[in-house]
């Protein structure tokens, strides 16, 4: 039986004791499964390739019409939506299995990059209009987020191009979210389900300006 969507977050890291992505995640899905939106969650290791690996596991096992990864930015002003994956690992940190790689590929072969599948705009807007911030960006980074986000765009197009006119293409994409003092956790949540929402509703994507400069 397939479900209307899967999430997934990840555990902490670089000696935190919680990770934002997670506690966003797993307020949320009781939310969304309040509303009618049949859900599966998963927590990732923030480790290059294992991440990945547990997520693409459970979408096979799920088969949900969409696929929404989340991580933590603790730079960032806002939650972000990521437009682009790069088919790179290069670590400024080690992930938790104490891996450093450096200029290696997501994917051996693999094309430079994908584009999210998600409709990054109209999910910026539903955030805004619970008043909590967000914005599109334009880089996932090199870290495992991008490994996670890059793996699962290669592995739905795979799907997309075997299925091709006989099945519904799964869409997935990545969202990043900044430490709790910018965006609580609830607040946090709130956002994630009007994400949701919003695509699971829209087939297009907004047409407005979600770029920038620099």
């Amino acid at each position: 039986m397939s479900i209307d969507v899967q999430l997934s977050g990840f555990e902490p890291f670089a000696g935190a004791a919680t990770n934002e992505s997670w506690e966003a995640v797993r307020r949320a899905a009781p939310l969304l499964e309040a509303r009618g939106v049949s859900m599966g969650t998963v927590r990732l290791p923030v480790v290059f390739s294992r991440g990945a690996d547990l997520l693409l596991e459970q979408v096979a096992a799920r088969s949900p019409r969409l696929v929404i990864a989340t991580g933590l930015a603790a730079g960032r002003r806002a939650i972000t939506p990521e437009r682009v994956a790069i088919n790179v690992q290069d670590a400024r940190i080690a992930d938790n299995d104490g891996r450093s790689p450096i200029d290696a590929p997501c994917v051996d072969g693999g094309p430079v990059g994908y584009f999210s599948t998600l409709p990054i705009k109209a999910m910026v807007e539903a955030a805004r209009e619970l008043d909590v911030p967000a914005a599109v960006s334009q880089s996932a980074g090199t870290y495992v987020c991008n490994d996670v986000f890059y793996r699962l765009c290669h592995a739905l197009q795979a799907d997309a191009s075997e299925a091709g006119d006989r099945g519904v293409a799964v869409r997935g994409g990545f969202v990043h979210l900044p430490s709790a003092d910018v965006v609580g956790a609830e607040d946090a949540a709130r956002a994630l389900v009007g994400m949701v929402e919003a695509a699971l509703r829209s087939d297009q994507d907004l047409r407005i300006t979600g770029g920038v400069e620099s």
